[in-house]
């Protein structure tokens, strides 16, 4: 079994900030860890969408719409992705869902994992 739980949504106001939290967690035997972490987010009437990944070996990718305002990290030592968000604009405003690429032993040897999702708020 593998389990991500996201934590850090919420209201805020435009020019604020939020930080949110992935824990990713797997039975002994399911994988053996996570390659990647990230965030994609999904607007109403939008398409789900990148928003950035880092990989265990602290290699990261943003979406161009948030650089130099987001910042992701990994601490891999607790399966657990953060995702610093400053500078919120109203069109941040999304569910947040936290994705994971877990490694295993079974073809197809790399696997997707998605969090339930966490709702952001941006007040203009």
């Amino acid at each position: 079994q593998v389990h991500l739980v996201e934590s850090g949504g919420g209201l805020v106001q435009a020019g604020g900030s939020l930080r949110l939290s992935c824990v990713g967690s797997f039975t002994l035997g399911s994988i053996f860890g996570f390659k990647a972490m990230g965030w994609y987010r999904q607007a109403p009437g939008k398409q789900r969408e990148l928003v950035a990944m880092i990989t265990s070996g602290q290699m990261t990718n943003y979406a161009d719409s948030v650089k130099g305002r987001f910042t992701i990290s990994r601490d891999n030592a607790k399966n657990t992705v953060y995702l610093q968000m400053n500078s919120l604009k109203p069109e941040d405003a999304a569910v947040y869902y936290c994705h994971a690429v877990g490694e295993g032993a079974v073809y197809p040897y790399e696997y997707d994992y998605w969090g339930q999702g966490t709702q952001v708020t941006v007040s203009s």
